[in-house]
């Protein structure tokens, strides 16, 4: 409702204070005084006394000056982003919508629900306008209604029957809304505060996982070998063009006996110039001696976990102990496996040791920091805290080590969701295996660099636990496993931190904020929007010390990319069409320094070719060449376009006008929090935010 903006009492305000006071005495010679407070007669003349003409004409000029360039600034600002609109948009190579002719379906729905808020909140703003200019300024919280004597005409009847309405039938349900969103938000502050707290407790402590002295030392020199367990690792790739030849070459780089150390390739790439060029990476290293063999499915189904799953059913896999799993772009250390594969040692119940991520274009853009922000937070609080409190955590899908016995034990891979590293960390847990994670051992990767990479990528990550829970929940409730763990794996680990936060997060910040602003009766406190939302993002950002400057930009993209989440969770819900799509998330092929000096000592050792390939056969060598040469002489045209996504887009013209809204109530934190929470939804519906897709 409109309050009402009168500013003429600010001109006709009473300048005095204090309690006149009138002394008179007997004797007339004396004048009467009138003194405003105790101090009045000595205080100092105004200086506004004082002023000629030309002071005030020189205070004039000094606002206008500052007014000018106020003005200037935001002119400047606002010509900024147009012109990167321009650029992005206009003289780009192409601009591609968000949904293609096999994707018209994708979140339809959940676009015309939003779409239809955005229509609703237009009208009744441009009701509300022409209420305030026509003078019916009714005040909050006490709403009054004039008497029907002073109707004015319909639109003034029909203006005061949407406020009754509105407080009637309105107001209670968003009320009812609000305050249930507002308990999960306070339930999941109060889940990040403890998480945070066990993690002080670990770091003040100096817990984690120790090697009690030297597991492979043997008193038999000739035998030291064989106190290397058989340890198997996998590279599971899938067109993986930018990275495959990063990852085998720092796999195979591995301090581990030979003779105790398999690498499988396995690649589904469906592109046969790229297998060809695996093919020849594989052989080279081959060639080098290292134990390196190349699979391709000629049946590519199950994604990931069916080609694992391929993988393990090899007669081979049975000599081997562990296996050690590894993405495409991740590139171990060469001591990884000597700081990991101990930790097994005299531990029969231990199934999962998980290393940390550590980002090599964690600074390439605002949307690479945002992402470091996460997932430091993830691996360093989430993670940590409950490996060393509840032994349980979510597997990461690579940078791990497994038992294969635990893997065996628990079903193996399967490929019922489109999250396999999940499901077979809750079925080993079910069965009584513990995992523990190492936060000091960190194995290089990247994070997309582009949204639309990153938007996939999070959707499928929100949709499959959605799903891992409608097939899990009833072998959670029937497994052997205590009644506390019961109660983590439901309420904790899905329901709270999988399907509440989304919920919530959307459903508060995108939907029922807006609406507030046309709803004044169900307006939300400020610490709801302001106080505790800042507390928690302080919170999240401790793991990322050097990432406070970018606490608000952090702020506004969480609550931006709670769309795609809360749209993932949904479909992975109620199994809809898009909770099984699995789209390989794109790489940029970046390289840590010490990666590139190493690559760089490989290339000036390639001259030496011939004596590098000494025993090799000469159809081997000139394979090996051919794709080499090939590979360097076809380069890949690139072509880089800009997606619109029309969801993030009507929730930015949502939001907007909702600010607008806010104006004619005079709330500042709303309207500064709905101001730059459009903005960044109009950012990111346009794509300005992160590299381009190519």
């Amino acid at each position: 409702m409109a309050p009402r903006l009168d500013f003429s009492n600010w001109w006709t305000k009473d300048t005095q204070k204090g309690t006149p006071v009138v002394v008179k005495m007997e004797n007339p010679t004396f004048s009467v005084v009138e003194i405003n407070g105790a101090d009045a007669a000595f205080r100092p003349v105004e200086k506004s006394r004082g002023k000629n003409a030309k002071q005030v004409t020189w205070v004039l000029l000094l606002r206008a000056h500052r007014a000018v360039g106020c003005v200037t600034w935001f002119a400047t600002v606002l010509w900024a982003l147009l012109g990167a609109i321009k650029k992005r948009l206009i003289h780009g190579q192409g601009v591609a919508m968000e949904s293609e002719s096999d994707k018209l379906e994708k979140g339809k729905m959940l676009f015309r629900v939003i779409r239809v808020f955005l229509v609703t909140s237009l009208a009744v703003l441009a009701f509300e306008v022409v209420a305030y200019l026509q003078g019916w300024h009714f005040g909050n919280p006490t709403l009054h209604i004039p008497r029907t004597s002073d109707l004015e005409g319909l639109l003034h009847l029909a203006y005061v029957a949407w406020l009754t309405f509105r407080a009637e039938y309105i107001a209670p349900p968003i009320q009812a809304l609000s305050k249930f969103c507002v308990v999960l938000f306070l339930i999941q502050s109060v889940d990040r505060m403890l998480l945070c707290l066990g993690c002080f407790w670990i770091k003040f402590r100096k817990v984690k996982p120790k090697i009690d002295g030297d597991p492979f030392k043997s008193d038999d020199v000739e035998g030291s070998a064989t106190n290397y367990p058989m340890v198997l690792v996998q590279i599971p790739m899938c067109n993986e063009r930018e990275v495959y030849d990063q990852s085998i070459s720092a796999v195979c780089g591995i301090d581990w006996p030979r003779d105790r150390l398999l690498i499988q390739v396995l690649d589904d790439s469906d592109d046969e110039s790229l297998q060809w060029l695996i093919k020849a990476e594989v052989s080279k290293w081959s060639q080098k001696g290292i134990n390196i063999i190349y699979r391709h499915r000629l049946i590519r189904t199950g994604y990931k976990a069916g080609n694992l799953n391929s993988a393990m059913s090899c007669d081979y896999v049975k000599d081997y102990e562990f296996v050690a799993i590894f993405d495409a772009d991740f590139q171990p250390n060469p001591d990884f496996l000597k700081r990991t594969v101990p930790h097994f040692k005299d531990n029969p119940e231990l199934g999962l040791v998980q290393a940390r991520w550590s980002f090599v274009n964690k600074d390439e853009n605002l949307l690479t920091r945002l992402q470091n922000i996460n997932l430091c937070f993830h691996f360093e609080v989430e993670q940590q805290v409950n490996g060393v409190f509840l032994n349980f955590f979510g597997f990461n899908g690579t940078a791990g080590v497994w038992r294969i016995k635990a893997l065996e034990e628990s079903g193996g891979w399967l490929e019922r969701t489109t999250v396999e590293d999940m499901d077979i960390a809750v079925r080993a847990h079910l069965n009584g295996w513990k995992f523990i994670f190492l936060n000091d051992v960190k194995v290089p990767c990247e994070v997309p660099e582009s949204y639309e990479a990153y938007r996939k990528q999070q959707h499928r990550w929100h949709s499959g636990p959605m799903q891992l829970f409608r097939l899990c929940l009833p072998a959670i409730v029937k497994s052997k496993v205590s009644a506390w763990k019961k109660a983590n794996l439901i309420l904790l680990f899905f329901l709270l931190r999988k399907l509440i936060l989304p919920f919530y997060s959307f459903t508060l910040f995108c939907i029922i904020l807006p609406l507030t602003m046309f709803v004044p009766e169900a307006e939300l406190p400020l610490w709801v929007i302001c106080y505790v939302p800042v507390f928690m993002s302080l919170l999240n950002i401790l793991p990322a010390p050097k990432s406070f400057p970018f606490i608000v930009p952090y702020l506004l993209f969480e609550n931006t990319m709670s769309v795609t989440k809360f749209n993932a969770m949904v479909s992975g819900l109620f199994q809809l069409g898009s909770s099984y799509e699995w789209v390989v998330t794109k790489k940029a092929g970046r390289s840590s320094e010490s990666d590139l000096l190493a690559a760089a000592e490989r290339e000036a050792k390639s001259i030496e070719r011939q004596k590098i390939h000494k025993g090799a056969s000469d159809s081997d060598l000139m394979e090996s060449e051919k794709f080499v040469e090939h590979r360097e002489a076809a380069p890949i045209t690139v072509k880089k376009t800009n997606k619109i996504y029309k969801k993030e887009l009507t929730l930015a013209f949502l939001l907007l006008t909702a600010s607008i809204r806010s104006l004619l109530s005079a709330q500042g934190v709303h309207f500064y929090f709905l101001l730059f929470q459009g903005v960044t939804f109009l950012l990111v519906g346009l794509d300005l935010i992160g590299e381009q897709m190519s």
